[in-house]
């Protein structure tokens, strides 16, 4: 027993004997017979003494033996976090969001660090701070009172894992309301402040020299400079207000169209959310800012060169589901019934696109909210354009690549020429000719 304790014996034996002098607890066996000290005749004694210092004597015993187990078990086994006291209404501390970080992780080794802060919200801690600087001057601009860090760190937790706002509000305590709230605020932010940094069209010089460099490594066609697809973003609650089922996509379930454009490391240089998932692709692209900025000849790219007499201006690969347009090559044929020339240059562009379906891939397997959207369909073009600017800062971070999502084969219909779009289709048709001739040429001569 610890001192403390014994001391505190020594007193309450020198107030029992005081109260009741003509009773002693501990008698010596020379002048005490047994049945003189037990239990039962303390208890059966006319004074109250006996009892009061048991009493007392029994709960400082338990008190000690409970504290000096506590201290021995805290030594060998390091305390578990308390869980964070639930959020009062109306109160938008810090401390309400403490169960969205664990404090000992400031302490960790870089490459911990980063894998931890990679399993919590799905980049690496640089990464992370990049997005809160960026984003902390708009957070602390709002009327929302919170730091930016802890805003930033909940919403990428809820797009990293898919998670509701309903379940982030029961696991960490929080009104549902307030999750809803930030996440559409730093969703927002992320897809308005940072995209016209982090999305750009490769016009400038060198970004497009290495761009077509790396596209033509991969498909020895010269002058690519990205590669254009569609995938319908799932919608896990059913829209309403929907007589004609205009979300439903082929697959079966609502969803909303997202079309993007990637560069050969699958960084989006262009990304468009503006079609329901009944759309189909050529529909969505020719609704499109880009596309309009294309046959309007806002988008001029320098970079000429001369391909069997054509002058060959950088140009996009899609798959049949497009059109095939001046700046849009697709492939001759979908199921490979065309001449040896034609066979190789379609498989030489799958190729190329290959790599928007690889980014589009990680996209989803990154940001798993993208497998089932549970925000609102009003929400759901800035969540998702949020979340392809963050596998952006990825991409260009070489944060490392996880396991490809993977979405059904697809199985379109060739798109169909608008009359409006003739001019644009014959030159098309006759520069994929030339391409398909000049590749077949230069390969079977190697």
């Amino acid at each position: 027993m610890e001192e403390a304790f014994m001391a505190m014996l020594s007193h309450l034996l020198h107030l029992q004997n005081s109260l009741d002098p003509t009773s002693t607890l501990f008698s010596s066996a020379s002048t005490s017979s047994p049945s003189s000290t037990t239990p039962s005749s303390l208890l059966s004694t006319s004074s109250a003494a006996p009892l009061l210092f048991f009493t007392l004597a029994s709960l400082l015993s338990f008190l000690a033996v409970t504290r000096s187990s506590g201290e021995s078990s805290s030594s060998s086994t390091s305390p578990s976090p308390s869980p964070p006291p639930p959020l009062p209404d109306g109160d938008y501390s810090v401390a309400a969001f403490r169960a969205l970080t664990t404090d000992h992780i400031w302490s960790l080794d870089a490459p911990l660090r980063d894998a931890r802060w990679r399993s919590l919200y799905g980049l690496s801690y640089p990464v992370f701070i990049t997005v809160v600087d960026k984003l902390k001057p708009f957070i602390t601009a709002s009327n929302l009172s919170l730091p930016a860090d802890y805003a930033v760190a909940m919403v990428l937790s809820r797009l990293a894992h898919g998670c509701s706002a309903k379940t982030l509000a029961s696991r960490y305590s929080l009104d549902p309301y307030l999750i809803s709230k930030i996440t559409n605020m730093v969703t927002r932010l992320l897809a308005t402040k940072l995209y016209p940094e982090f999305i750009k069209i490769p016009v400038g010089k060198r970004r497009l020299i290495e761009t077509t460099q790396g596209f033509e490594e991969l498909t020895s066609l010269p002058n690519i400079c990205g590669a254009i697809d569609s995938t319908p973003v799932k919608l896990r609650r059913r829209t309403k207000l929907n007589p004609r089922n205009i979300y439903g996509c082929k697959y079966g379930y609502d969803a909303v169209l997202l079309q993007v454009v990637a560069d050969h490391k699958k960084i989006f240089w262009d990304v468009c959310v503006k079609a329901p998932g009944g759309e189909d692709d050529s529909s969505h692209f020719r609704d499109s800012l880009l596309y309009k900025r294309l046959t309007s000849g806002d988008i001029v790219w320098e970079k000429v060169i001369n391909i069997r007499g054509h002058h060959v201006r950088p140009y996009i690969v899609g798959d049949w589901c497009y059109p095939l347009l001046s700046f849009l090559m697709t492939p001759f044929s979908p199921n490979g019934s065309g001449s040896p020339p034609e066979n190789l240059f379609d498989g030489m562009l799958m190729k190329g696109r290959s790599v928007v379906v690889e980014a589009i891939g990680l996209l989803k397997a990154r940001w798993k909210i993208l497998q089932s959207l549970n925000v609102g369909v009003n929400h759901a073009p800035q969540t998702i354009v949020a979340c392809c600017v963050l596998h952006n800062l990825c991409q260009i971070a070489r944060e490392p690549e996880p396991e490809i999502w993977k979405d059904p084969d697809e199985a379109g219909t060739p798109a169909r020429v608008l009359e409006s779009e003739r001019q644009f289709y014959y030159y098309g048709e006759s520069l994929r000719q030339a391409l398909a001739e000049d590749l077949h040429q230069r390969l079977s001569s190697r």
